[in-house]
């Protein structure tokens, strides 16, 4: 008979690993949907009969929920629990997919659209929470790079999953996919993530900071979002600007007067969680650049199929879901600091080697423009979130994890309007004679614009001079590196 001791270590282990599959499961339904939608959406236009500006809300409307309401729902869990709240937005979001695939017109299908972006912010905000709690400080790296990997998996998956699904039963079923595997993690997370302990203190939800924030951030994305086609200097854009400038100084100067303000402030004044924070920013920045461009660079500039061009595009994302979970172990081992910054500084490589593809580059030149994009992309994300997650006091993992999921949205946002405006300046301003090559510059600068955010990500790690809390000297950080990532793979 086994002791006691080693009984109980087999049980935590289980458990642990049983969360892990329950989070794990709705991650990977959350991302399969973000990235099947807009796979989708041309054939949305010819079967509900709306122009392409009216479907786009489909996705816009989506994502300004999401990101609007990430911060209250990560309080509302540090208050009340997150494994409730959750739960809990699981079943919005299986409802409302049903819904989604149900929808007669456009209308409706954006109205239940808003409603699966509720779900889905209950779900990522409490999420990396419920993950911190139920696994010791010394994995936190792996588990986190395990949940990413699940993302990136979803990702890739959703384009060519959904266009398959969607030309043998039309595209209500991206929708319908949902509730199979909605009702499945939820029964999972319902049976294995444990019931977390509330605030012992009865501290009233901060619904003035909620409402101005989510306000605020909303016009901000809406702009980055849609600037493009505003015109970025247009009465509505520079309206929106100051909409939100107004709403995001008003949430500050709340936040800074109530006695329990949804964002405590003083978070930032953590130098690993703000500059963790600022850097998530700044990465999502980058990785969108690239979303935005290489479409535009495979499909109309080298003339590649859209299925060939959906290949080449699955490089990146399983770069990074391999690459996550290991490097979660190897910042584990080295702590956060090297990986992450190591991380940026190859994203900044990958950008730079994009920038000179041309018309003529061979696919090979491409693939590995790509493997060091995604390579340095998925050595940094395990290690920040860690890092962030690492900063915030156990009572503030929700709205660590709000903070978190709300960066890396402004910074998609913020990819796609800077490579976008970048793009159409450079190709509007070259002579009518040279459409060809001048698509090529206007590409080349997008990327470059993304490469100059990564070093300026870089230059902020140098500059932040205190390291993360078991971040060994810088020098000893590389010597150590080889030993721990041979270890890390030995784990798998």
């Amino acid at each position: 008979m086994k002791p006691q001791e080693s009984v109980s270590r087999s049980e935590r282990m289980g458990r642990e690993w049983w969360v892990l599959v329950s989070v794990g499961v709705g991650t990977f339904m959350s991302a399969l949907d973000s990235s099947v939608v807009n796979t989708v959406l041309p054939v949305m236009v010819r079967s509900l009969g709306n122009n392409v500006p009216t479907l786009e809300w489909v996705v816009t409307i989506y994502m300004l929920v999401v990101s609007g309401l990430l911060l209250s729902f990560g309080r509302l869990g540090d208050l009340r629990g997150h494994k409730r709240y959750y739960v809990f937005g699981f079943s919005i979001f299986i409802l409302s997919s049903a819904l989604c695939g149900l929808a007669p017109t456009a209308g409706v299908l954006i109205l239940f659209r808003v409603f699966q972006g509720i779900g889905a912010a209950f779900l990522f905000a409490n999420a990396p929470a419920i993950l911190t709690k139920n696994y010791p400080a010394s994995r936190r790296g792996e588990v986190l790079g395990l949940q990413a990997s699940m993302t990136y998996l979803g990702l890739t998956a959703g384009p060519s999953l959904g266009g398959w699904l969607t030309g043998l039963f039309g595209w209500r079923v991206i929708f319908f996919i949902n509730v199979p595997v909605g009702l499945l993690a939820l029964a999972l997370s319902q049976r294995f993530i444990p019931d977390d302990s509330t605030s012992s203190e009865s501290h009233q939800f901060d619904l003035a900071g909620s409402l101005t924030w989510t306000s605020g951030l909303a016009a901000l994305l809406l702009v980055l979002n849609r600037g493009h086609a505003y015109g970025w200097g247009s009465p509505r854009t520079l309206s929106l600007l100051a909409a939100s400038a107004l709403f995001l100084a008003a949430f500050v100067i709340i936040e800074a007067k109530v006695p329990h303000p949804m964002l405590d402030l003083s978070l930032f004044l953590r130098r690993p969680f703000s500059v963790a924070t600022a850097s998530s920013v700044m990465n999502y920045t980058c990785v969108y650049s690239i979303v935005f461009l290489m479409p535009f660079y495979l499909i109309q500039g080298r003339g590649y199929s859209p299925a060939r061009a959906g290949l080449v595009l699955t490089i990146p994302s399983l770069t990074r879901a391999v690459g996550s979970p290991l490097f979660g172990i190897l910042s584990d081992k080295v702590g956060t600091r090297g990986p992450s910054t190591l991380g940026m500084a190859l994203l900044v490589g990958g950008l730079v080697l994009l920038s000179r593809l041309g018309g003529q580059s061979a696919l090979k030149d491409i693939i590995v423009a790509l493997l060091v994009a995604g390579l340095g992309a998925g050595m940094f994300v395990s290690p920040n979130t860690s890092a962030l997650m690492g900063s915030a006091p156990r009572h503030q993992q929700g709205i660590a994890a709000g903070v978190m999921a709300t960066a890396r949205n402004v910074g998609m946002a913020m990819g796609v309007g800077m490579a976008g405006a970048l793009f159409t300046t450079v190709l509007a301003r070259a002579p009518q004679n040279d459409a060809g090559s001048a698509l090529f510059q206007a590409i080349g600068a997008g990327f470059l614009g993304g490469a100059g955010v990564a070093v300026a990500r870089v230059q902020l790690k140098a500059l932040a001079r205190r390291r993360y809390p078991g971040s060994p000297p810088p020098l000893g950080v590389l010597a150590r590196t080889a030993t721990a990532l041979l270890k890390a793979v030995t784990r798998f």
